[in-house]
């Protein structure tokens, strides 16, 4: 069995710490994923020339797509032997617009979202996390978090890791679905809503202050989920203490 465990995270620094955090403990980058606002246009979208975004090798195409489209097992969304963070690149997911992106999330964002097109359920990011095992609210209240300028990471735990990995994603400021969705309630939201326009920078900063000591740090959080997992065992491996960086 391996667990699912996903937080929101208020800045996309916050974020990019923890993955590499994660990378450093010991957890594969396949198995690590992250979408993150970019209305302040933190990423460039790996541009070449007058590219499109996620251009990574000037060929013309979104190399972030490509790799989606081919599961993410190349190009821009795993980032090969570097590391989860040397593939990130642009995305747009629908009801987010564009988005700074990489591992299996992503993909499967893609996806849902191509099948949704094609007549199938609920597309794009909300999709991909109800594919992920997550329930209807916990989708809705990250998908609205990333809509509201913030970033998930997203992790396939083996059942050895699930303990460190929780701890590292806490202990980065990481906040779960219940906490975050409570408060949003508070002022009378609802559900995520695709059609809705992406928050400005302003609003962002508003959130990012009303929301920035308001973290959840609870032991045992609801909105993890265990999914059937063949993969082998790592060995046990001590926790490494989380290290802020700047990027």
């Amino acid at each position: 069995m391996s667990k699912t465990i996903t937080r929101l995270f208020d800045s996309h620094t916050e974020a990019l710490g923890v993955v590499s955090d994660l990378e450093t403990y010991g957890v594969d980058h396949d198995r690590i994923s992250l979408v993150s606002d970019n209305t302040d246009n933190w990423h460039d979208g790996g541009r070449k020339a007058d590219g499109p975004l996620g251009d990574h090798n000037g060929d013309g195409d979104n190399d972030v797509a490509d790799g989606a489209g081919k599961g993410a097992t190349t190009g821009g969304l795993v980032g090969g032997g570097a590391g989860l963070l040397a593939g990130l690149g642009m995305l747009a997911i629908p009801g987010l617009g564009p988005v700074v992106a990489a591992g299996w999330l992503a993909a499967t964002a893609v996806g849902a979202a191509v099948g949704a097109a094609a007549g199938g359920a609920t597309g794009g990011l909300l999709g991909a996390l109800k594919e992920a095992g997550h329930s209807d609210d916990e989708a809705n209240v990250y998908s609205e978090g990333v809509r509201r300028g913030g970033a998930l990471v997203s992790v396939k735990a083996h059942d050895d890791e699930i303990q460190a990995v929780e701890r590292i994603l806490d202990e980065g400021r990481g906040v779960d679905a219940t906490t975050r969705g409570d408060a949003y309630r508070q002022d009378g939201w609802t559900s995520f809503d695709p059609a809705a326009t992406p928050y400005s920078a302003e609003q962002i900063g508003r959130e990012r202050t009303l929301y920035g000591e308001n973290r959840s740090f609870e032991a045992a959080p609801t909105d993890d989920v265990l999914i059937d997992d063949d993969a082998v065992r790592p060995e046990d491996r001590d926790v490494v203490d989380p290290v802020r960086r700047d990027y």
